[in-house]
Parts: C-alpha cells; structure tokens; sequence
C-alpha cells in the first residue's frame, strides 16, 4: 500500500459538491427524534391544560370525550447539534484504492453535513489529529462548503489524538449533541474517552476500513510500518485492530453504535439504514 502525506483531492469541485448532494438525499438523514417541544409542526401528544397555555392549542376532542382541558404539544424544528469528527491522521490515506480512507471521509462527512441542514439540525466540524482544525455549529451551507474546501486540501502527517479532541469537544459542549466520528479508528486510547462522552452526548462510529486492511486478517507474522510515526514493527493479522468485530463489541459494551465501512464497497445504503434504526430507537439514542 502505498500513500502521501499531503491530501489533494483530485475530484473536480464541482464534482465533489454532486456526489456529497447526492450522498445527502441517499441518506435520508434520521439520526434523533427531537427532544424539544414546542409549537412546531409534528403532533406528539396531548397533556393536561395548564395555566398560561394558549387557547388555541386546546385539544378540543380530547377534552370533550374526557370532560378536563386538554392542549396539544409539537415537536419543535429546533434539532440536536451535530458534530463529525474527522480523523486527520496519516493512516487514513495509506490505501491501494483511487478513493483512500480520507477521501471516502470527506464524502461521508459532506453528505452528513448538508443532510443536518435538511433537519434544521446545525453542523459543525472537529478533526482528530495534532492539527486542532474545529468550527462551530451553524446552519450556514457556506460554512460548510468553506471546510469541505479546506480539508479537500491539507496536510496529513499527523498522529490520531482522537481521544484527546473528544475530550476536549465535550468539555466546550453546554448542551446534549450528536457526535459523528469518521474514522478508521486506528487509535484504541480513543475507547476510555468515547466511553466518557456517551453518558452525556449521542455518539455513533462510523469505522472505515480499506481493503488491503481486511485482507490482512488472516495473514501470519509481518514488518509494517507506522504511517503516523514511521516506526517499523512486526505484527500479525490477528491484530485486534484488524477485526472490527472486537471494536464493535467493546463499543457496544459502551451503548455507542458502530458502523464498518469497506470504502471498496457501496455504502450510501448501509449509512441510511444506521441512521434510520438509530432513530427508531427514539432521540438517535439507546
């Protein structure tokens, strides 16, 4: 495998913004049901009138057949924040592939990122390696196409510090928020503060793998060398890294959904259908 320490995505702009808008409506963004309420648009439930309550949300059938005032209650547009978490390191662009693992990255992140505007839901970016490179949630389509131009072009000699950005993120955070992480999760310290984060936040993982990764699972003893420090070392296929199974199960044991990606696969269904039972499962969550 091969791959350089400088990212410059070859695809056109204008090419990029087709397959991210494309990946958008693929999508069908459904990660929570919105907690708040509020005078929205979307029926919840009915309650028990209550002083201050206007009168024009009286429930007026519900208050006939129960003979007590009942008012209506809607979910509000008002959406959960969002936060995707790029990883940043070198490793992700150690690939045999045209579209490495950043690339494949970007493009989820994109499609992500203009689906939450769908949602009303405001987006922001943080990426995992030393390079500290955040920017607020918004509901600006030119803030995020401003990032997306950004990380199309940068450096990537970088080490993965996923788990210290997380705890850094969370530590700004006021309130509850969707945290995305894209990465190839090449850093297994990142365990114990994704553990932290899901008590108090909604954290999905969407893990991508390349192939020349996968094949390796079944290989004996080899010299590698670290893409993040070129440090050699001997290795074997059984290396825990190489076997999503074991992250997805140490993941799980933290209530924090997992995603594997095969970025030689398609995968616009396999994001879709993450979100959509994540959200049947009531607020994105467990």
């Amino acid at each position: 495998m091969h791959g350089n320490l400088d990212y410059v995505d070859p695809m056109d702009w204008r090419q990029f913004l087709i397959v991210v808008n494309k990946l958008a409506d693929n999508f069908n963004y459904g990660t929570d049901k919105s907690p708040f309420l509020g005078s929205g648009v979307e029926y919840v439930q009915s309650r028990q009138y209550q002083y201050g309550d206007p009168v024009r949300s009286i429930d007026w059938r519900v208050t006939a057949r129960t003979g007590k005032v009942f008012v209506k209650e809607f979910e509000s547009p008002k959406q959960m924040p969002c936060y995707l978490m790029i990883d940043t390191s070198a490793s992700m662009l150690v690939s045999n592939q045209l579209r490495n693992k950043y690339a494949t990255a970007l493009h989820i992140a994109g499609g992500l990122a203009f689906a939450c505007l769908e949602r009303v839901s405001p987006v922001g970016i943080q990426t995992t390696g030393s390079d500290d490179y955040q920017v607020e949630p918004s509901l600006s389509k030119d803030q995020i196409l401003q990032w997306l131009h950004h990380l199309r072009r940068y450096t990537m000699n970088q080490q993965s510090i996923l788990g210290t950005r997380l705890s850094q993120l969370c530590g700004r955070l006021k309130n509850r928020t969707l945290i995305i992480v894209i990465s190839d999760m090449h850093e297994p310290a990142a365990l114990n503060s994704l553990k932290i984060a899901a008590q108090l936040h909604d954290i999905a993982v969407i893990q991508l793998r390349d192939p020349g990764e996968r094949e390796m699972g079944g290989t004996g003893f080899f010299r590698a060398r670290e893409p993040e420090t070129g440090r050699e070392f001997v290795t074997h296929g059984n290396r825990e890294w190489a076997d999503p199974s074991i992250l997805n199960q140490e993941l799980k044991r933290r209530q924090i959904d997992h995603l594997l990606i095969d970025i030689d696969e398609p995968f616009a269904h396999k994001i879709r259908w993450f979100f959509q039972s994540r959200g049947s499962l009531g607020n994105g969550a467990r």
